[in-house]
Order: C-alpha cells, then sequence, then structure tokens
C-alpha cells in the first residue's frame, strides 16, 4: 500500500481528486474497496491539500459524492442481482465470514448498518450490496448512506490535511481502529446470538407437554 500512496503522492493534483472520487465510488460498486481500500485516496487527497495543491473543501465534496454515488450503486446491483452478484467472486476475495458477518450486521441494526460498516474496511465495500438484496428500504438505505458518506469522508479528508506529510501514521491507524471496530462487530453479534440461543432454549423449557 506504501508504494500505492506514493504514486498517488506524485500525481498532479487534478488527478488526485480524480481518485478521491473514483475510488469511493468503485469500493462498493464493483466491489473494488475488497483490494485497495477508497480511504487512501481520500487521505492522500486531504496530504495534497494540506500542502496547498488543492481545497480541502473540493476533496470532501468530491469524496462524499464518490462514496455515495459508489454506495448507492451497490445497493441497486445487491437489489437486481441478489446473491449471485457475490457469489461468483473469488473466496480469497470475499470470504464466507465476511458475507455473514455483514449480513447479521444488517439483521442487527436494519438500515443503520450501512452507516456502521461504512467505518470498517471489511464490510465497506459488502455493505451497500447485502442491504439491496436483504431488502433494506431504499428511502432508509440512501438516509444512512448519505450521513455515513459525509462523516466518514469528511474526517478522512481531514485527517490528511492535518496530518500532512505524517499520514502513515494516520492510515496506520484508521487501519487499527477499523479492524478494532470489525472485532467489536463480531464480538457483539456473539454475544446476541448466545444470548438469543439461551432464551430460545429457556421458552423451550418452559412449554408444558
Amino acid at each position: 500500500m506504501t508504494a500505492i500512496a506514493t504514486a498517488i503522492l506524485h500525481l498532479p493534483a487534478a488527478l488526485v481528486l480524480v481518485l478521491a472520487f473514483l475510488l469511493p465510488a468503485l469500493e462498493a460498486s464493483l466491489l473494488f474497496g475488497l483490494v485497495v481500500p477508497g480511504e487512501i485516496a481520500v487521505l492522500l487527497a486531504g496530504v495534497t491539500a494540506h500542502q496547498g495543491s488543492l481545497p480541502l473543501w473540493a476533496v470532501i465534496v468530491v469524496a462524499v459524492a464518490g462514496a455515495v454515488v459508489g454506495d448507492n450503486t451497490g445497493y441497486l446491483l445487491g437489489r437486481r442481482f441478489g446473491r449471485r452478484l457475490v457469489s461468483r467472486l473469488p473466496r480469497r476475495l470475499v470470504p464466507p465470514e465476511h458475507l455473514e458477518r455483514g449480513e447479521a450486521l444488517l439483521r442487527r441494526l436494519g438500515g443503520r448498518a450501512v452507516l456502521v460498516g461504512r467505518f470498517t474496511a471489511a464490510l465497506r465495500a459488502l455493505v451497500p450490496s447485502l442491504a439491496g438484496m436483504s431488502g433494506v428500504r431504499y428511502r432508509e438505505f440512501t438516509l444512512y448512506n448519505f450521513v455515513g458518506g459525509l462523516v466518514w469522508a469528511g474526517g478522512v479528508a481531514v485527517l490528511g490535511f492535518l496530518a500532512g506529510a505524517s499520514y502513515r501514521v494516520v492510515e496506520h491507524r484508521l487501519g487499527l481502529g477499523s479492524a478494532a471496530l470489525l472485532a467489536v462487530l463480531i464480538v457483539a453479534g456473539a454475544v446476541v446470538g448466545l444470548r438469543a440461543r439461551r432464551l430460545r432454549r429457556r421458552n423451550g423449557l418452559g412449554v408444558p407437554v
């Protein structure tokens, strides 16, 4: 990822701005985020703004637009093609456990899973399509998609702007934070599952024969 970051920083500012839109847009629409996280382009566009080559507001606008458009496209593709959309992808790119976590998150939170998944790299590319597959209402999805895109893209751009030359530290911490959030979601899902199982057993024992 360091080589990609270095290459992006050496591009003309206009191309960095294009990538700040393109990578988040491709992240969920073509599941490109399973290979290259969209946040890297947004972070580096913020660094470019810190250097004075771009206005920060332009970075935020295009990054939010890319995030919202990409997730919206992913949702529509998921609703149109359903399970076929992910069933043909290599298991190396989409491990079954990632799909299970995304689906479990949607079962627990509904449309709010789109907002939570936005901050988890492993789920960010998958949750929009899974939301379309699972029948989350489009209006609900659109609301959480916009809020999540605004907070995520705006926050990452500002972090890149504030970090400047120290962006690698921020990039590393973003990765750690994403991994930590995923771990919390896994533990929470396991706790909810165990409680539901115990409740079912308790109710089953309490039914008279």
